[in-house]
């Protein structure tokens, strides 16, 4: 198995939280992880797929199965199908209150369950379980990049058999677990929206074009958008704003969050046709936030800068809102840093900058600037 960079964080939380969920998008590997963890603490675990009819049954009286079961560590799996459970899991927590009692597994975040927070304040602690980081897979970062980081397509063993994979994760969730959430949708409009943000990948987002483009509003754009973040399919990374006097961009980028589902949408068959594609360098910027915000501490904050004249920072890292790092990501070999970017490190005033390739070696590009690979700058800087 391949280790996880959270494990360690996971491990932690369930020595003092009664409940630990582990969150995640679906098929990224959290019931693995959830099992092996089970073996590592000193008590007997029971697992229950709540997806699996004959599991189901045993939840008929979910209060006298978890006090029959009060003395294991109870593994909830796919627990945003039963959000009903949640109080019941504060009685019983409440009822023992240890370390361990319950891992709860679930394919959408805190906010769209909503309830989680509400009826487990105090008592649950979050562990976000993410697609594969390029330093868990010493993995090729050109195969990693153009696969993604699920399991199932990472692994796989040509690109036929990935294809096949990703297509059937999409309709999956297109027309059952998105659904399932509460996002009431066309399943052909909801496809549309995906391969209209995979080819926004990278820019910042125009609401009012995309409404204009579905024939809908804006606040329903907002809605969906709001669903495929909770969903972890899609992130919207924010503008830096501070004291300045300069005029900032205030609507955030969008990126398709792994990028094996963007080449997918994008009907990319291998990475030799991304390389003749315009988005490259756009799908190398996300891929490398992506993985950069994956290994990030809890405490920090990640932003992307950009006046109206034209300075601009692909990402900011901030802690208690002061810029620690400012990061350029460029697709080639010698970069160069363009005179917007110049005055965009100048006026962030971060303590260090840097510029981020796929493979060159480490240098000083400038005094204040540093340029190095991917894989270098998370395991040295990070």
């Amino acid at each position: 198995m391949i280790k996880r960079h959270i494990t360690n964080s996971l491990l932690e939380s369930l020595s003092y939280f009664p409940v630990v969920g582990i969150i995640g998008p679906r098929q990224v590997g959290k019931t693995t992880l959830s099992k092996y963890i089970s073996k590592t603490i000193k008590k007997e675990s029971i697992y229950v797929d709540l997806e699996n009819p004959r599991d189901i049954v045993k939840l008929t009286d979910p209060v006298m199965f978890f006090e029959n079961n009060i003395n294991k560590c109870i593994i909830l799996d796919e627990i945003q199908l039963m959000p009903e459970l949640f109080s019941i899991l504060r009685s019983m927590v409440d009822m023992k209150r240890e370390p361990a009692r319950f891992i709860i597994l679930g394919s959408a975040s805190p906010k769209l369950i909503r309830s989680s927070s509400e009826s487990l304040a105090g008592r649950i602690a979050y562990e976000e379980l993410t697609p594969f980081n390029i330093l868990e897979v010493q993995s090729n970062i050109f195969n990693h990049w153009f696969s993604g980081g699920f399991p199932n397509a990472f692994l796989s063993p040509n690109n036929s058999i990935r294809h096949k994979w990703l297509n059937n994760f999409i309709q999956t969730y297109v027309e059952r677990d998105l659904p399932m959430l509460g996002l009431s949708i066309n399943r052909n409009t909801i496809r549309k929206l995906w391969v209209m943000l995979a080819h926004m990948h990278g820019n910042v987002i125009n609401m009012s074009n995309i409404a204009k483009s579905l024939e809908l509003s804006s606040t329903t754009i907002k809605k969906y958008l709001s669903f495929l973040e909770g969903a972890f399919l899609i992130r919207l990374l924010y503008p830096y704003s501070s004291n300045t006097k300069k005029r900032l961009v205030k609507s955030p980028k969008v990126y398709i969050r792994d990028t094996g589902i963007l080449h997918f949408l994008l009907s990319i068959p291998d990475f030799n046709s991304l390389e003749s594609t315009p988005i490259i360098g756009a799908s190398w910027e996300g891929y490398a936030i992506e993985q950069i915000i994956q290994r990030l501490h809890t405490d920090t904050q990640y932003y992307f800068y950009r006046t109206q004249d034209g300075s601009e920072c692909d990402m900011i890292i901030t802690k208690s809102t002061k810029p620690i790092m400012s990061i350029e990501i460029k697709y080639t070999a010698a970069p160069k840093i363009t005179k917007g970017t110049k005055i965009a490190f100048e006026s962030i005033n971060s303590t260090k900058n840097y510029v981020i390739t796929p493979n060159t070696d480490e240098y000083m590009l400038h005094e204040n600037i540093k340029v190095c690979n991917l894989k270098t700058f998370l395991s040295k800087y990070l």
